[in-house]
């Protein structure tokens, strides 16, 4: 593929990872982060030190300090910053957008607050004028920037769209694969966060690989009965962006979910556990969201929903596991 202009929002380790993968790729990428002293020892370094430290940027990667110049010079937008700052950074770009540019998101989660989608997020704030797609699926920043093999899911209601950014990530060690299912890749990323919590907190407890299994297939369970419920497709939620993410974030220390679970169960504080991890934990921040999306479809996520009173402060984990366990025994399909 010919080289595209790119702008990343966020520079943290998977903004950085796949400002990284892209520019690798031989495209022109320009890296934004809200923070102006963070960006300026990144460029100085050329190497993110605090998030993905040993790893140089290739030429083609260069520092953008200017949100403006970051955005009005991409005829592509990849954004990939936390969902609780999703909708205001978006909003702040918006005005810069090159006419027919698209937009990607790599963001996890729901819209705090709204509990919206985060495609109903982008099309409220840019309208109905530029492609749009996210990027999804079982991929740790670190991997990805140490060019180790990596499949993730591009979804997008316009399907030559996904294909375009699917050739973009493309590369010898990753394979992109594409979806029309939006709502359901979107459902998975948020749902297995809060999962990757609850596999963490069994593990910190001590319960072992039985209960871990267990939390997995039946945290599976619980995915595909709301994904189904606001119109994701069954098949999604066996895939990548699926069962194969949530393997990954259950199962591996590189995920700050599982690692702020294993904090919780070991007895740590909220407070504690959340400064240790020293990023944003987006299954705790977005679980009340899930919640909320679940009992107006009236769908049982019992899992899910102990984790929202965990990170609430409600229940202890402790208290959260002896509930599951106190559940009447019922038919497992």
């Amino acid at each position: 593929m010919d080289s595209v202009s790119i702008g990343v929002l966020g520079a943290g380790s998977w903004g950085t990872a796949l400002a990284l993968l892209l520019a690798r790729n031989g495209h022109r990428v320009r890296l934004w982060g809200h923070r102006p002293a963070h960006l300026a020892q990144i460029a100085k370094a050329r190497c993110n030190d605090r998030y993905l430290p040993g790893v140089p940027f290739p030429a083609g990667l260069r520092v953008c300090p200017e949100l403006s110049e970051c955005v009005g010079a991409s005829d592509l937008l990849l954004v990939v910053v936390p969902s609780h700052s999703y909708r205001v950074t978006l909003s702040q770009a918006s005005p810069y957008l090159v006419a027919g540019a698209g937009v990607v998101w790599a963001t996890k989660g729901l819209e705090h607050g709204s509990g919206q989608f985060l495609h109903q997020v982008t099309a409220e704030v840019i309208g109905e004028d530029h492609p749009t797609a996210i990027v999804s699926g079982p991929s740790f920043a670190r991997e990805v920037a140490a060019d180790l093999p990596t499949a993730m899911t591009v979804a997008s209601y316009i399907p030559s769209f996904a294909e375009t950014v699917a050739d973009l990530l493309h590369a010898r060690s990753m394979r992109a694969y594409t979806s029309r299912d939006v709502v359901g890749v979107e459902l998975g990323g948020a749902v297995k966060n809060a999962l990757a919590i609850a596999a963490g907190i069994s593990d910190g407890l001590g319960f072992g690989a039985n209960a871990r299994a267990a939390l997995v297939t039946r945290g599976l369970a619980e995915m595909v009965r709301l994904g189904s419920a606001v119109g994701g497709r069954r098949e999604t939620f066996m895939g990548l962006a699926g069962l194969g993410d949530l393997v990954l974030t259950c199962t591996d220390d590189q995920s700050r979910n599982r690692r702020f679970g294993l904090a919780l169960g070991a007895g740590q504080d909220l407070d504690t556990a959340r400064s240790a991890i020293g990023q944003v934990v987006e299954g705790a921040a977005t679980a009340h969201e899930i919640m909320r999306l679940a009992n107006q479809h009236g769908v049982d996520m019992p899992i899910t929903e102990q984790v929202d009173r965990v990170v609430r402060g409600i229940r202890t984990p402790r208290e959260a596991v002896e509930t599951l366990l106190a559940r009447e025994p019922k038919p497992e399909l």
